[in-house]
């Protein structure tokens, strides 16, 4: 395609290229509905999402209110989850509860995201001495364990949301860029890179345009599969009384504070030990059917 070539021709001779793009998404997108079970895993994550969002809409009185006179109660018409020792209203904690453990799920992966791509992406283009010095370092943090990774970085940096936040970001982004390097490194010798190089493009356009567009799948699923892992760790943070603290609602802090009366007061651990589960699950599912669909392979 040439400058001097009329309009329409020009126009027709895009026009395949972005209806094929097009084609990719909504094939993928038809996958995703036809798998019924990551499509109810979708409206839940989606609930959770509103949830999460509009909290102080569904809980106006607020996460700490407490009613002394109330506490201790089962679950009944009046309180549907019951309340605690404080006379807190479990079903307003647990709203809560799931604004911390999506913040800290999206919100360390996307950021985890923003540091892995492009060190993993430098790492597989350039090679050589970046690449070996790159994955040495990334087996030596590999090393430590995830959780005690982490139960290192609050001993220093003390407990609290922010900090829990910072020791996701810190393991996630890791293997955002191991994902990115293997992408890479198995589409740096296909025949459209070698000849965007013959034509002298430069490495970051080679980059931006042709190769990370190209590890968006796996890039979509391995966020989708970070999220429940990060609410997961956050929860067992909590549980451990090193993550969120009191009074903010954290699941894995409701289920250490309750833990004590579960035998008597099965239902202030039960709840949110719930939440987690079918959370987890719900995750897990989505993110099967979005690798299912967004796999050309799948069904073949």
């Amino acid at each position: 395609m040439t400058a001097n070539q009329p309009a329409a021709i020009r126009v027709a001779q895009a026009e395949p290229v972005n209806l094929r793009q097009r084609s990719l998404w909504i094939d993928a997108a038809r996958r995703f509905r036809r798998n019924r079970l990551s499509m109810i895993a979708a409206f839940f994550v989606l609930v959770l999402i509103l949830m999460a969002l509009f909290a102080q809409v569904l809980a106006p009185e607020g996460y700490d209110d407490q009613v002394y006179s109330q506490a201790w109660q089962f679950p009944s018409a009046e309180h549907p989850l019951g309340t605690d020792p404080y006379g807190r209203e479990l079903l307003t904690r647990i709203i809560y509860g799931a604004r911390i453990s999506l913040t800290i799920g999206f919100v360390s992966n996307f950021i985890a995201l923003l540091i892995g791509l492009p060190f993993g992406a430098a790492a597989a283009w350039y090679g050589g001495k970046i690449d070996y010095l790159f994955m040495r370092l990334l087996e030596i943090i590999n090393a430590i364990p995830d959780l005690l990774l982490g139960i290192l970085i609050i001993t220093v940096l003390g407990p609290g949301f922010q900090n829990v936040l910072l020791v996701f970001i810190f393991t996630g982004w890791m293997g955002t860029a191991r994902l990115v390097r293997g992408q890479i490194l198995s589409l740096r010798e296909r025949d459209y890179v070698l000849a965007a190089r013959c034509i002298g493009t430069p490495n970051w356009q080679i980059i931006t345009r042709h190769l990370l567009p190209n590890t968006l799948t796996p890039i979509i699923v391995g966020v989708s599969m970070g999220i429940p892992s990060a609410i997961l760790g956050e929860s067992g943070l909590s549980f451990l009384g090193i993550g969120v603290q009191a009074p903010m609602p954290s699941w894995g802090r409701m289920l250490n504070d309750y833990l004590s009366a579960l035998q008597t007061h099965w239902y202030l651990a039960f709840f949110p030990g719930l939440m987690i589960a079918i959370t987890m699950y719900a995750f897990t599912l989505m993110g099967d059917g979005l690798q299912d669909a967004l796999d050309p392979t799948a069904g073949k």
